[in-house]
């Protein structure tokens, strides 16, 4: 039998979200900022020639720079002041996360609920502002070094790029915190969401220019086309998929009636990490790697230069840290953002128990025996969706804009997004429905 949400989802409809004011609201609010985002993707940093760059761009796009400028929403190409998008605050947030696992006082304030969440955002910040500067060292840096791109290269130039670099993250970081709270969706997937989606026309019309004047085959645009349609649904599919557990409540007595036992299910999601592996893989690998292709240009050290190389997109080092990441980040997210312990104890507190299970700390180490297993299934198919089309797009030359992360991105975003205005509908009908029943009962 359907439950109250599933009936009450399948009866929305275009009157309802009519009626939503306040999630219509906020989805303005979300498409304003993200216009926001994108024209600051146009504004470049100061003290550079556009054409010089330009012309360095070209050479290396094909490289990390391709999927870097994915991830920046083209800003990459134009130099702009959010080149260096989101990346250093996501890869600060999993420092703070692994080291709050990993240290007692940080784990303490992850325990302290809303006061000890506001203290770990705020390092988080702080270590941001870090990985920014030295990030955006390393490209002065290396723009210095690329000839003819800097007019008045020297530590004015260097200063202004680290603070207009760092300012433009630190926005953007702030940018996605009000999208989150004031908006719908997550605010910090909807910014890459947006960058990528975006770009796509423009990376759609050079693939298809490519075909045309010969350089890429037919058929190969043809195979493109068929596997991103392949894996669109396998991604569907999988971000759908549930191992859901039987969940059954003891009879009870009301009065001098006997009642039945309820039953319900506890749905575990095949992949419930999300995009998150995936992003925070590409992450930390961007961090090396950019710094490592900008200074390479110049007179680097031979060590400089050989990290440049194998950390290029495509290369087996790549792929095979790209691979490790997104299944540590897999079972990692997963362990944060669900406790089998937290959530066998609130089963046992409301008399709900697993058939065959006793309640407490066997029910615990069933679900997350059960949660392991279907983790591993969800890691590998992250994993796989995220490196295949990576192999061979590489082999072709083609932009990552049409990769499989940039589709797993696009999908699990999407997907989120409309669960989430689906969710405040669904709020929105119950309480038309309550305050109908509560008028009927008043008339009454």
């Amino acid at each position: 039998m359907a439950s109250a949400a599933e009936q009450l989802a399948r009866n929305l409809s275009f009157s309802t979200f009519s009626k939503a004011k306040e999630l219509q609201k906020r989805i303005l609010f979300t498409l304003g900022a993200l216009l926001v985002y994108r024209i600051g993707t146009y504004i470049p940093i100061p003290g550079i020639d556009p054409d010089a760059f330009a012309s360095t761009f070209q050479q290396a796009q094909g490289g990390i720079f391709g999927l870097f400028n994915m991830f920046a929403g083209g800003a990459v190409e134009r130099l702009a002041i959010f080149a260096l998008n989101l990346i250093p605050y996501i890869t600060a947030s999993i420092v703070i996360q692994v080291m709050s696992s990993a240290s007692p006082k940080l784990e303490a304030l992850k325990k302290e609920g809303e006061s000890g969440r506001r203290k770990l955002n705020q390092y988080t910040r702080y270590l941001t502002v870090v990985f920014c500067a030295v990030q955006a060292y390393g490209i002065a840096i290396g723009l210095e070094a690329s000839e003819g791109v800097v007019a008045d290269p020297g530590w004015f130039f260097r200063i202004s790029t680290i603070i207009t670099l760092v300012g433009g993250t630190m926005f953007l970081m702030w940018l996605g915190e009000q999208i989150t709270a004031r908006g719908v969706g997550n605010g910090i997937s909807l910014i890459i969401f947006a960058g990528i989606v975006a770009s796509l026309p423009g990376t759609i019309a050079q693939t298809l220019e490519l075909s045309r004047t010969g350089s890429l085959p037919t058929v190969a645009v043809v195979a493109i086309l068929i596997a991103a349609i392949a894996i669109i649904g396998v991604i569907v599919f999988f971000e759908r998929a549930q191992r859901r557990l039987l969940i059954q409540y003891p009879k009870r007595q009301v009065g001098n009636k006997m009642y039945q036992g309820d039953t319900s299910h506890l749905p575990l999601k095949l992949n419930t990490a999300g995009v998150i592996p995936v992003i925070f893989a590409s992450s930390l690998l961007l961090l090396p790697a950019t710094i490592a292709t900008f200074s390479a240009q110049g007179d680097a050290p031979q060590w400089l230069q050989i990290i440049s190389a194998v950390l290029g997109r495509g290369q087996p080092l790549y792929l095979a840290f790209f691979a490790f990441m997104i299944i540590f980040f897999a079972f990692f997210y997963t362990s944060i953002v669900f406790n089998p312990t937290e959530t066998a104890d609130n089963l046992k507190r409301s008399g709900g128990f697993i058939p065959g299970i006793r309640p407490g700390e066997r029910t615990a180490q069933h679900i997350d025996y059960v949660l392991t297993r279907i983790t591993v299934v969800g890691a590998i198919y992250l994993t796989i969706v995220a490196l295949i089309p990576e192999v061979f797009l590489s082999q072709l030359n083609i932009s990552a804009f049409l990769g499989g992360t940039s589709l797993l991105i696009i999908v699990t975003v999407t997907l989120d997004t409309v669960s989430q205005i689906q969710s405040h509908l669904i709020a929105q009908q119950y309480e038309g429905m309550v305050k109908k029943s509560r008028l009927g009962g008043r008339r009454r």
